[in-house]
């Protein structure tokens, strides 16, 4: 378990570097990116400044999260701040979105007016883009897991990427057939794959702070796992759910079979964690040990001759003699 622990933190030091290294690439392409979509009046290059303000920010707000996240358990959060990485996701889609909503207001107002575009100045620029989109993107994925904050900034750069693309076709239309049209209308197909981004994230963020089941784990299964463990009987109130997003969850009541000592059971408790460790990447697992079920059962018959003290007055007045 130690050592599980010791791989994680290894891996939340890569993401940390990994995103230093992409925000630092990231701040630097916006400042050409926003002198080239002015000198060239590309709103495509603009739209992409756009996109890449927020992937500046979304980054520094996953560099942020990221350092929260690493923070110790306290009396009160007990956790640590753990959920701080999704809170980083969720407002990373939310600036996503609001991204892509000011492309196409900006874009629909140029497709009945489009300005003269610089078709090699939108080359050149969309090109150098495209490397650190690419590069980023790259360094980002390779440490990524399963964090969702990792992955909110994966989606910035992939996002970006295919913007830059998006962004050297209407550089060499406009090029070969002085198509100025083609600069607004990229910038829609931008904003939407910038929206289709945004609401992916927002759905899967919200799922996590819902305390939905963990993407990846299906419940059925990992409470069959544990009911077909040896001298265990029956598995009831199973829940699983995300204290952050690559770090899954669980609670069980487990009936044991036989009438074991204290000891015993501690031992096959032990036994149930490894196998969820093993099996499903389940670090964090309270299970509450029970010699009987403590589900309800039915009442029993009533004993002939009982009174009935759910019945009116009347009725119980004429059972007696």
């Amino acid at each position: 378990m130690s050592d599980n622990r010791h791989l994680h933190a290894d891996l939340r030091s890569a993401q940390s570097r990994a995103l230093r290294i992409a925000l630092m690439a990231n701040a630097l392409y916006l400042v050409v990116e926003i002198i080239g979509g002015l000198a060239f009046s590309s709103l495509a290059l603009l739209a992409d400044a756009a996109h890449m303000l927020s992937d500046v920010a979304g980054l520094g707000i996953a560099l942020i999260a990221q350092a929260l996240l690493t923070r110790p358990a306290s009396a009160r959060h007990t956790f640590g701040l753990q959920r701080a990485e999704v809170l980083g996701a969720q407002v990373n889609g939310l600036l996503l979105a609001g991204g892509a909503l000011w492309i196409i207001l900006e874009a629909v107002r140029r497709i009945g007016d489009p300005p003269e575009v610089s078709g090699a100045g939108l080359m050149i620029v969309a090109t150098a883009g495209l490397a650190v989109n690419v590069g980023s993107a790259v360094v980002l994925a390779r440490a990524g897991g399963h964090s969702l904050n990792m992955r909110a900034a994966l989606v910035h750069m992939v996002a970006d990427a295919g913007a830059s693309v998006a962004t050297i076709v209407a550089g060499a239309a406009v090029l070969l057939w002085d198509a100025n049209l083609v600069d607004p209308l990229i910038s829609l197909a931008i904003a939407a794959l910038v929206l289709y981004s945004a609401w992916k994230l927002l759905r899967d963020t919200t799922q996590v702070l819902m305390e939905g089941a963990p993407e990846g784990l299906d419940v059925v299964e990992v409470e069959r796992t544990l009911a077909q463990h040896e001298g265990v009987e029956s598995v009831h109130h199973l829940h699983l759910w995300n204290i952050a997003s690559d770090v899954p969850a669980l609670s069980a009541h487990v009936v044991l079979r036989d009438d074991v000592s204290l000891h015993e059971a501690q031992l096959r408790g032990e036994r149930l964690k490894d196998t969820l460790r093993a099996g499903f990447g389940i670090e964090h697992a309270t299970l509450e040990l029970e010699c009987h079920s403590c589900e309800p059962e039915a009442s029993e018959p009533e004993e002939e001759g009982a009174e009935d003290l759910t019945a009116s007055p009347r009725s119980a007045a004429e059972k007696r003699p």
